[in-house]
């Protein structure tokens, strides 16, 4: 190597770090305004329901311990009487706002760090590992990515500052991402040690995703069953680090589908779902309706300022890209098997805390397949002169290359600021709140009501309207009508007689 050569591979290598430490500090400063607003965060909906037993345990008895049991016992009677998903329903019930109600701040730290944590080794690893792309450019493509879904993130406060609905789905969602990275390690790994440890840890955590919510236990089942046919045919020696994780979390699954409390929730259930097939058709139908709807011009502009890079990568991997058709099939596929258990169970799309995780996986199978056709293409004409579309794509991505990525990325960040609704984009949102006060004045409010609450000698609690609550918490609020679930909920959790919502404030 000359030294003109040396000093531009150097360049070339510190342009990737300061890429890098730009993207990561992008993400960062896109993430404080969201949990600077979780410190405005309280507790609602069905963190009461699931919490109550647990809150009583620890008012009485002030022990962890013993708040751990009664959890548990709740959570084997849901399971008898309700629903299987045993993992969630433990969790649900140790809600941290049940020891201290100021508590409800560590939930989007808990949510985004778990769920931004998984999704970007998960993701990183596939473009590694399966794709062949280098280190730096792969973790500068998906500390993007995150950038981009926590701006557009379907459903803000199901995903992040609710503990009961995120804990349900995103944190199931997040051990899934993990336990999926475990497993494929153990394929690709030469290191026997490493291999086991990391079957070892996979197998536990197989069980958990097994307890959790439907959706992620759908996709666990048939990613994992593919993962043990490529396996048995590409990677023999390995495949009994893949089979332990498939059959604990398929044990875990089972006893979740096969649950008493599942058949008698179904009893009285007036929800009617679609027959399987149906719903499998329409699961691909949805794809694309949602698919269509989580790519946004600010989607559109993250996407085409990764595709110089994402080029220069596939174009120098090692790896085959012999089947893009079916990887894309496949593919969607998995993202589509996301949309059936709720077709199937409720005959409905569009739960937004479940859309969160799927939005998530559209992400990262966009990345990741746009990645495999461009080595697919890359790599079909080397050694010989046949030009096509794909090579003339190629050849201006090349000569356009940082130009590109960076005119795109400032328009990015342009429309990211200077959008006109404020509430478009969630990091924006979030300091608008906090810059006019209506997060402080929502935490005030809230802890009044938490004082009424707590008030023994007030039996019949009457709270006044919120005055002001930030966007993104976008919660139902206690009603007029002391019957109302939300209020009977409130009611029992705090052991009132009645508990209502006045019609106004009233004057100050």
């Amino acid at each position: 190597m000359t030294g003109q050569e040396g000093n531009k591979k150097g360049n070339s290598v510190d342009s990737g770090r300061r890429a890098l430490v730009l993207a990561a500090g992008l993400l960062i400063l896109s993430l404080l305004p969201l949990l600077w607003l979780g410190r405005y965060n309280v507790m609602c909906i069905d963190d009461y329901d699931y919490g109550r037993r647990v809150h009583d345990t620890w008012q009485e008895t002030g022990s962890f311990l013993a708040s751990v049991e009664t959890a548990w016992q709740q959570n084997m009677e849901f399971y008898q009487e309700w629903q299987g998903t045993y993992v969630s329903c433990f969790l649900m019930a140790m809600c941290p706002m049940n020891f201290h109600y100021g508590a409800a701040w560590v939930v989007p730290i808990l949510m985004i760090g778990m769920f931004g944590t998984s999704s970007f080794f998960l993701c990183r690893h596939i473009l590694i590992r399966w794709l062949g792309c280098e280190k730096s450019g792969a973790s500068l493509a998906v500390l993007l990515m995150l950038f981009l879904f926590y701006q557009v993130i379907e459903a803000p406060f199901e995903g992040i500052y609710w503990y009961n609905g995120s804990t349900h789905y995103v944190l199931i969602h997040s051990i899934w991402f993990f336990l999926l990275t475990l497993v494929s390690e153990t394929i690709w790994t030469e290191r026997r040690g490493c291999a086991a440890a990391c079957c070892a840890a996979a197998a536990v955590l197989a069980v958990i995703v097994g307890g959790g919510n439907l959706v992620t236990g759908l996709q666990a089942e048939i990613i994992m069953a593919l993962l043990v046919l490529y396996a048995l045919f590409q990677r023999r020696n390995k495949i009994i680090y893949v089979i332990i994780p498939f059959v604990t979390g398929s044990i875990g699954f089972l006893f979740n589908i096969l649950a008493p409390g599942n058949h008698v929730r179904s009893s009285v259930d007036m929800d009617e779902g679609f027959s399987a097939v149906k719903s499998i058709l329409l699961s691909f139908y949805h794809t694309g309706v949602f698919a269509i709807r989580w790519t946004p011009v600010f989607a559109v502009l993250m996407w085409l300022s990764l595709l110089p890079l994402l080029w220069k990568f596939a174009k120098a991997s090692k790896q085959k890209f012999s089947h893009p058709f079916l990887v894309t099939a496949g593919a969607c596929c998995v993202l589509s098997a996301m949309f059936t258990p709720t077709l199937f169970a409720v005959g409905m799309t569009g739960l937004s805390r479940v859309d969160n995780i799927i939005q998530m996986t559209y992400y990262i199978v966009v990345l990741s397949v746009t990645t495999y056709w461009f080595g697919y293409f890359s790599h079909r004409h080397q050694g010989e002169n046949a030009e096509s579309a794909a090579d003339a794509l190629g050849m201006f991505l090349e000569r356009a290359g940082s130009r590109m990525s960076v005119a795109c990325l400032l328009l990015l960040l342009a429309v990211w600021v200077l959008t006109a609704d404020k509430n478009t984009y969630t990091s924006i949102s979030a300091l608008r709140s906090l810059a006019k006060g209506e997060a402080q004045i929502f935490y005030e409010e809230a802890m009044e009501r938490h004082a009424l609450y707590t008030d023994e000698n007030i039996m019949d609690v009457e709270v006044t309207p919120y005055s002001e609550k930030p966007y993104l918490f976008s919660f139902e609020d206690l009603s007029e009508d002391p019957e109302n679930w939300l209020n009977l909920a409130v009611t029992r959790y705090y052991h009132k007689d009645s508990v209502r919502r006045a019609e106004s404030r009233g004057l100050d």
